[in-house]
């Protein structure tokens, strides 16, 4: 398993990045998320729309999940598979580098980003980054449990240690995805906590980021909710999980050192 930066972003006292994982399996790589794609760098008034004034994205082209999976001695096409959180433009921007790999996310998110959006997922989701027609693959919420979250299915078809969570809230689809390695987990929760300090409040959660959790929230509700079980989670010290979001710097440099 790779832990990639495809992202840097510049809130106002709030430096984040967008943690990406690429796991190595016998059916290929697999990319969990893919941050900013090159298309974003070279267009980025049109693929990202005016909320990129909001996060200040750096836009490297070095920092995309193409140069760095090249960068580590593969091909593009060696990533067969990519498990989505979500739709947000940071996290599938890079899906037109990847145009041969399944897509795979929770049927929920395909409906709110592309099957029957409302007015305001319409204005949220950048749909000319899929434009090209990705081959997606929709996971319902049914199967059994993982950890204590209820719905849980295992992408078998993927390859063994694989799990999607459903974990909306964030947005009306939004997932985590377990990776087994080894004798460990990852779980990456996706944008359902944006800060470390949410899960144990050992710093204070910067401002920026409370009012931008809360204005994006698709289901504030249940955000609360689902900081409240995460919390728990990583209370119980589970020696064989690392508990993961998408944007929090010093996670990302503990676990890819």
């Amino acid at each position: 398993m790779h832990h990639l930066n495809c992202g840097t972003l510049n809130l106002p006292g709030a430096p984040l990045v967008c943690h990406v994982l690429l796991v190595e399996t016998e059916a290929g790589l697999v990319l969990v998320d893919t941050g900013f794609g090159l298309a974003d760098i070279a267009d980025p008034a049109r693929r990202l729309g005016a909320f990129r004034h909001v996060v200040r994205p750096a836009l490297r082209a070095e920092e995309t999940a193409a140069h760095q999976v090249e960068r580590l001695g593969f091909r593009r096409e060696d990533v067969r598979h990519v498990v989505l959180t979500h739709f947000d433009m940071d996290h599938a921007g890079g899906l037109t580098d990847f145009p041969h790999a399944r897509v795979h996310l929770t049927a929920a998110e395909a409906a709110g980003a592309l099957h029957s959006p409302s007015r305001k997922e319409r204005l949220r989701f950048r749909a000319v980054q899929w434009s090209h027609g990705p081959r997606l693959v929709e996971h319902g919420t049914g199967g059994e449990s993982w950890r204590g979250f209820p719905a849980a299915q295992e992408l078998t078809g993927i390859a063994p240690g694989l799990v999607l969570i459903a974990l909306p809230g964030h947005t009306r689809g939004h997932a985590a995805v377990a990776v087994q390695a080894g004798d460990r987990w990852v779980l990456h929760a996706g944008d359902a906590f944006y800060h470390r300090g949410t899960l144990d409040g050992s710093a204070p959660v910067p401002i920026a980021l409370r009012l931008l959790e809360t204005s994006v929230a698709h289901d504030l509700r249940q955000v609360r909710a689902n900081h409240a079980r995460l919390a728990e989670l990583h209370a119980g010290a589970e020696p064989d999980v690392d508990l993961i979001c998408a944007h929090d710097p010093e996670i990302f440099a503990r676990l890819r050192s």
